[in-house]
Formats: C-alpha cells, sequence, structure tokens
C-alpha cells in the first residue's frame, strides 16, 4: 500500500510520532485542476495515521491559507511538526501572500493538543529574513537569478548542545552570482518555540537549491538530508557528480547540527532521470532507519503518491545507503 488519495495529489510529506503511531502531514491538492503544475497554488495540508508508515487513515485537511488578507492567504506549503516540554504540538510550515503573488516565502507557526486541529499563533510569521543576519540572505530576486524569494521547508528540532530549539529551512545566500551555487541551509535559533532569531546560513553552495531539509543524528554524525533537481546542480557539482546530475534526495554531513557541513561524497543518496521520488524523509523505526517520499516521475509523468518506505543503512565510512528503493504503482 501507498498514501495516495483517489481525488487528489500527494506530494512533500512530514512525519510525527505520537508514541503509538506515526502522524503523516503532507501537501495535498485536487486532481480536478487537471494540471499538476497547478497544485502549487492550490496546495493544502493532509493529515494521515498509520502504525507501520504503510497502512494509513486519511483523516482529511488540516490547514489551509488564511482567509485573508494575511501573509499566509496564499499559499502554506511544506512543514515540520514536534512537541514541545509541555505537551504541546508544534507545527512550523511555509506561507506566502496574494499581496505579493506568492513570490515571497515567510515561516509560520501554529499549535495543537490533538495534532490535527492547529490554531496560528498570531497574525505574522514566526521567521522572516529580518535582522542583523539578514544580509547574508538573498534579499530579493530582481536580479533575475531567481524567480521566488527562497525561505521555506522549516525543520525544527530541539539544540542537543542547550535548552533551546534549531530551526533549517530552504534558503538562497546573498552574493552568489551563479544562480545554482548560491542554494543554502537557512537557520534559525529560539529559547522557547515562539521567538526566533534569524542567523547566518548554515551551509551555502553546490545546488540552487537545497529544499526540504531534516536534520538528525545516528551513530554519533550528524546528516542533513534535502532534496534538488538535476537542473539545480551547480557547474562544479554537475562536472564532477558520479554519473552526473540526477532528482532526489541527498545529504550534507557535519560535525554538530551548527556545521561544518559538506555535500557527502559519492552516487547520490535516492536520485534519477526522470526522478522516482522527491522530498523524502529519513525516519527512525523500530526496525531502523526508513526512507519515504513522494512519487515523482518515475515513468516520465507525475504520479503525487508517498511511496512505502526503503531501509536506510550507513556504511562504514558512514555513507548512507538506501535499501530496495520500491516506489509507488506508475
Amino acid at each position: 500500500m501507498v498514501l495516495a488519495l483517489d481525488t487528489h495529489w500527494i506530494w512533500d510529506s512530514w512525519y510525527a510520532h505520537d508514541g503509538e503511531r506515526w502522524h503523516g502531514y503532507f501537501l495535498k491538492a485536487p486532481k480536478s485542476l487537471g494540471d499538476p503544475q497547478l497544485r502549487h497554488r492550490n496546495a493544502r495540508h493532509g493529515h494521515a495515521v498509520s502504525d507501520d508508515l504503510v497502512s494509513w487513515t486519511h483523516l482529511g485537511t488540516c490547514l489551509e491559507p488564511s482567509g485573508g488578507p494575511g501573509w499566509d492567504d496564499c499559499t502554506t506549503w511544506t512543514g515540520s511538526v514536534l512537541q514541545g516540554p509541555d505537551g504541546t504540538w508544534h507545527l512550523f510550515y511555509t506561507g506566502a501572500s496574494q499581496a505579493e503573488d506568492g513570490l515571497y516565502q515567510r515561516i509560520g507557526h501554529a499549535v495543537s493538543t490533538d495534532m490535527h486541529s492547529w490554531k496560528r499563533v498570531g497574525e505574522a510569521p514566526c521567521l522572516d529574513l529580518a535582522g542583523p543576519h539578514a544580509a547574508s540572505y538573498e534579499a530579493s530576486f530582481e536580479d533575475g537569478l531567481w524567480h521566488d524569494r527562497a525561505m521555506r521547508d522549516p525543520w525544527v528540532m530541539a539544540d542537543p548542545d542547550g535548552d533551546g530549539w534549531l530551526m533549517f529551512f530552504t534558503a538562497r545566500a546573498a552574493g552568489v552570482m551563479e544562480p545554482n551555487a548560491g542554494g543554502a541551509i537557512g537557520f534559525a535559533t529560539s529559547p522557547d518555540l515562539f521567538d526566533w532569531v534569524l542567523e547566518p546560513p548554515v551551509f551555502v553552495g553546490g545546488y540552487g537549491q537545497l529544499e526540504v531539509p531534516q536534520v538528525f543524528e545516528q551513530g554519533g554524525r550528524w546528516y542533513c538530508l534535502f532534496c534538488t533537481a538535476a537542473e539545480h546542480f551547480s557547474k562544479d557539482q554537475a562536472e564532477t557528480h558520479p554519473g552526473g546530475p540526477v532528482s532526489g534526495s541527498h545529504y550534507l554531513i557535519g560535525e554538530s547540527p551548527r556545521g561544518p557541513w559538506r555535500i557527502a561524497p559519492g552516487h547520490f543518496l535516492d536520485g534519477a532521470l526522470p526522478c522516482r521520488r522527491y522530498a523524502a524523509r529519513i525516519l527512525k523505526t523500530d526496525a531502523g532507519l526508513k526512507i519515504i517520499g513522494f512519487a515523482d516521475h518515475p515513468a516520465g509523468h507525475f504520479v503525487g503518491e508517498v511511496t512505502n518506505p526503503d531501509p536506510v543503512e550507513i556504511d562504514a565510512d558512514g555513507m548512507l545507503r538506501v535499501q530496495g528503493a520500491q516506489l509507488a504503482a506508475e
């Protein structure tokens, strides 16, 4: 089985475990749109639950754009869910506004006690490209290098070296003139999950976009999973990567969540042309690490279903390896 809906496409997903079962959150849009490319401006957050990451029960929509006018009245995109110290669940997500034609991305915050009914925290984003370190990031896209101002896909986790919280997000760095060399992992810190301070990026380079970051520790090493497309490889990365550019998910290796980070050497972790699986997550289960993401264009057309999970192993050198690769039916 896969996580699929008869009437909706599904793409980016993220997961949380409540101690008894998995909660899967995902972007969805109606297939009645006809063109899958239209899904991005028609996205809602779906919610499903599972005991094994294979059999899912869909619980419906759990977040959608605000009624407006507002900073997130155009889009509510990819995020992450975690539980705070008092038991409250926190959703951090990407938003954009109708007034800016959805081109300026910001990060929002919502809370819940049941992991489904989310209440926005205030009427403003919890993080924007503002403050002393804003100059480290692409301030605009008026130079024509990209079509949007990137600040999306927040991944939030407890700080392993303190009492606070860390946020990683998709961004682009300032001052990089090669469009595909300025992709960045943005960074912010918080003492309480509510007040956030923008920090300089923890990684820049290699690709034009490092989407849907996920930072985790395993076996004493730190990993930052991300996804990107073949057309977003930098010139240097395209020329030196074994086998050439592909689309899918790869990773950085770091000494700590704050870095320094480097692109994992060798072949892409989970990539192909055309793209088989995108926006992957690696989950820690009782049966070991599992990778799960959405079936993109495995046969040249968009599928829009979440794949069954595949095992991930770590070799003696600390490199991640996907075993199997069973994708959704084409």
